[in-house]
């Protein structure tokens, strides 16, 4: 009885079966092809027409996906799909990407995706010669024993080319001489190299040096040469020529040795005594690769390694080493290092077609096509591809090193929507070292995912005098449907306070979520304001979420310090009163200001900008308060003027300066004088002439002073013989012309003071009456001491 098979798993197998039988037909029949071009041809350049090559129609390479795939990341190649063409991707440097290889071959696979189809290409990047021969050395020293015969043939240093085939060197050539003439010959490698051969003896005594010009010349057209100086030096008669212990050495080294590591220690001797034996070694005839990679130990012969060894890049070197004696003569040597592979490249994957929707209701397709490569050679360089077990889609090898990813059947979106794949490259080297890509397979289906928000809120941070437009923040939502029904729109819904005017303060971008401040924003004004951002997607019905969006205002330090005490508005200016008396400290008066500002941008610091005697008084940073510095002298200045500067603690800092005036006076009822413009004073007057004016100024104010304390005793005691009393003070309030000062600041006691306005005055006139100290009378005047004690504490106000 025969079991019929469900139409779709016959339709798989059916498709299965012409894919298979498509590549099998494919990889038959295929054949590589190949393209040739010069190096350093322009970006852009016209390479062959693939389409006429591959036998296709011409607008047949596009329906069908054609690609082009090189090894690892690298493209050189790049093709016009309408046209055919295949063109250069870029400006190709032979000598940068093959060195001395020749021929010089970059891989490359055409990839046609519907049905896929894999074809091998190979691109020659032919010579240029657009490098001249070089010498290592400006100067090549020869010595030469006047013993050496005619016929002697002593072979030079060679230049280097780093052109290939008959760009290299072909030919060296040296100055017209009687001595010597040259002979170019080849190494077993196809290098040319110079040898220099005698043709009349030479004699030390008759000429001791010779210079000869050696020019190397390529095969190019034209031809490029390069020169170097020959030194020769002729010495006396050199018995025997270093010998070394072995004429080839071969060594193994791995690729990943350090640099500075030793590779082999070659020895030379000589029989001859004193400086003929002593022995130099060095690099003779040396491709650029190993004067590159290697150093030598003139003086022990110990080869080091001078840079990184790449297996993958050179598998061997081939060197000369030359051992010359002080006596001109020398001897040679081969040595043959093989650069052992080790595992140290990681597998690599490259990507070329990758699908990341899938229908849902669409079996068997294509989610991906990659290559894998490893630099690495043997068991290191093979290599293993897998992806996770239990997953619908499979691998399937198609041309070497080529894997494409395939679904196993129709995927359900209903049972799972989104599928993580990770592709893991092995290689089979010791250790095993592996590379993993991660790809995301999303299945379509119908608009059931409203879009989400990143955030549920958002707190967005904007500083104060912004310009109109800034950007101050985004918002940002996804959606995990996919095509219209993951696209997101946005827009600013109502704000619930129907005070905030939202649309003339933020603006959103529909498209992106951006969000811009309409309007420069004031700290002082508005400090913070919230809203709500809506996202909706495209699909039908369409679906949408909200999220909340906190603006904060940053406070910018945009107000400076306010002097709220001493106003300065261009009044008569504020006079400070600081007795002789006073101890150091003594609080002369205290800068109150304000800021408009918040935080560090208010914080305040005072200082002394400016003072008529620096040193005599200081400022507190914080506080504001202005206090003596020292004690005062009879040599200090009666007058002063002080500029205390206000600065806030923002970025950058704003100021306000407050001008103060201080007399230092002997008493409070000195009578207060005006106080002329400072720096104009200060212009005009002499120092010396200050001073003999103060001097003159103080003993006129003793003077008088003693006369008043003379008339007030005398007039007091009358009064008491004639009333029986005392002198007594009004009781009740003062009248409106005394001043009341309690004690604040430094003023320990309470003083009374009287007033006087002179009304023709250019400025205001101050005059205070000074109680009469008690040091005018002495102790021994008994009861008119007491007396006079009473008589002060009732009509000053002393307590």
């Amino acid at each position: 009885m025969e079991t019929t098979l469900p139409k779709a798993q016959q339709k798989r197998q059916v498709t299965a079966i012409i894919i298979l039988i498509m590549l099998i037909r494919w990889e038959v029949g295929s054949t590589t092809i190949k393209y040739s071009v010069l190096e350093e041809r322009e970006s852009g350049s016209f390479v062959a027409n693939l389409a006429k090559d591959l036998g296709l129609g011409l607008g047949e390479l596009a329906a069908r996906g054609a690609r082009i795939l090189s090894k690892g990341n690298q493209q050189y190649l790049q093709l016009e799909q309408k046209s055919g063409n295949l063109l250069l991707k870029e400006k190709l440097d032979r000598e940068e990407l093959c060195g001395d290889t020749d021929p010089c071959i970059l891989h490359f696979q055409v990839l046609l995706k519907s049905p896929v189809q894999f074809i091998k290409g190979e691109l020659q990047l032919r010579d240029i010669n657009d490098h001249a021969p070089k010498f290592l050395e400006n100067e090549i020293l020869l010595k030469i024993s006047e013993s050496s015969r005619p016929g002697t043939a002593f072979p030079l240093k060679i230049a280097q080319d780093l052109d290939v085939g008959s760009n290299t060197v072909q030919n060296y050539t040296i100055g017209n001489n009687s001595h010597f003439h040259l002979f170019t010959r080849n190494h077993s490698d196809g290098r040319r190299y110079p040898e220099l051969v005698l043709d009349k003896a030479l004699d030390r005594e008759e000429e001791s040096e010779l210079r000869l010009t050696l020019m190397a010349m390529d095969g190019g057209s034209p031809p490029r040469t390069g020169t170097s100086q020959v030194l020769i030096v002729v010495l006396d008669i050199n018995d025997n020529a270093p010998e070394f212990a072995q004429l080839l050495y071969e060594v193994q080294i791995p690729e990943n040795s350090p640099i500075g590591s030793l590779v082999i220690t070659v020895t030379a001797r000589d029989l001859d005594a004193g400086t003929l034996g002593e022995l130099s070694y060095s690099f003779f005839q040396s491709s650029n690769q190993v004067i590159q990679a290697f150093e030598i130990n003139s003086v022990t012969g110990e080869i080091r390694l001078k840079k990184m060894l790449d297996f993958e890049e050179i598998q061997s070197y081939r060197m000369e080493i030359e051992a010359s004696d002080g006596g001109g003569l020398s001897g040679k040597c081969s040595i043959a290092i093989e650069v052992m592979d080790v595992n140290d490249n990681t597998p690599e994957l490259t990507m070329s077609v990758f699908t990341s929707d899938i229908p849902e209701n669409t079996p068997d397709t294509v989610v991906a096509i990659f290559g894998i490569s490893d630099p690495d050679s043997g068991e290191n360089g093979k290599m293993m591809c897998s992806i996770q077990d239990h997953l619908p889609f499979l691998l399937k090898l198609t041309v070497e090193n080529f894997y494409t990813l395939v679904t196993e059947g129709a995927l359900d979106r209903e049972s799972q929507a989104e599928y993580n794949i990770t592709i893991t490259v092995t290689d089979l080297g010791t250790p095993r070292l592996k590379t993993q890509h991660n790809i995301t397979v999303t299945v379509s289906d119908v608009n059931d995912n409203a879009p989400a928000f990143s955030q549920a809120a958002y707190t967005l941070r904007v500083r104060e005098n912004n310009s109109p437009a800034l950007h101050i923040g985004s918002v940002s939502a996804t959606d995990r449907d996919s095509g219209a029904n993951a696209q997101v729109t946005y827009s600013l819904l109502p704000p619930q306070d129907p005070q905030l005017p939202l649309a003339s303060l933020v603006s959103i971008n529909a498209d992106n979520g951006q969000l811009f401040a309409l309007r420069s924003l004031d700290f002082e004004a508005l400090r913070a304001f919230e809203f709500r951002v809506g996202a909706a997607d495209r699909g039908s019905p369409a679906l949408s979420s909200q999220a909340l969006v906190r603006v904060l205002v940053v406070d910018d330090n945009d107000n400076s310090p306010f002097v709220l005490y001493p106003l300065q508005n261009g009044s008569a200016p504020c006079t400070e009163l600081v007795p002789r008396a006073a101890e150091a400290g003594y609080l002369v008066t205290k800068v109150v200001a304000v800021d408009g500002d918040s935080g560090q941008n208010a914080w305040l610091s005072y200082q002394l900008l400016k003072a008529t005697e620096p040193g005599l008084f200081g400022v507190w940073a914080h506080s504001g308060e202005v206090r003596t510095a020292r004690l005062l002298s009879e040599r200090d200045a009666v007058k002063h003027r002080l500029v205390v500067l206000v600065k806030d603690n923002g970025e950058p800092p704003l100021s306000a300066s407050v001008t103060l005036h201080v007399l230092l006076v002997d008493g409070f009822s000195q009578p207060y004088l005006p106080l002329p413009d400072a720096a104009a004073a200060e212009a005009r007057a002499d120092p010396l002439t200050v001073y003999l004016v103060v001097a003159l100024a103080s003993v006129s104010s003793l003077f008088l002073f003693s006369v008043l304390v003379f008339v007030a005793v005398r007039l007091c005691r009358r009064s008491r013989a004639a009333s029986g009393g005392g002198c007594s003070v009004p009781e009740g309030p003062f009248p409106g012309h005394l001043v009341d000062v309690s004690g604040a600041g430094t003023l320990s006691h309470s003083y009374q003071y009287e007033v006087c306005l002179r009304g023709d005055s250019g400025t205001n006139e101050f005059k205070f009456l000074k109680p009469i100290l008690p040091s005018f009378v002495g102790e021994g005047a008994g009861r008119g001491t007491e007396e006079n004690s009473h008589f002060k504490r009732n009509h000053f106000g002393f307590s």
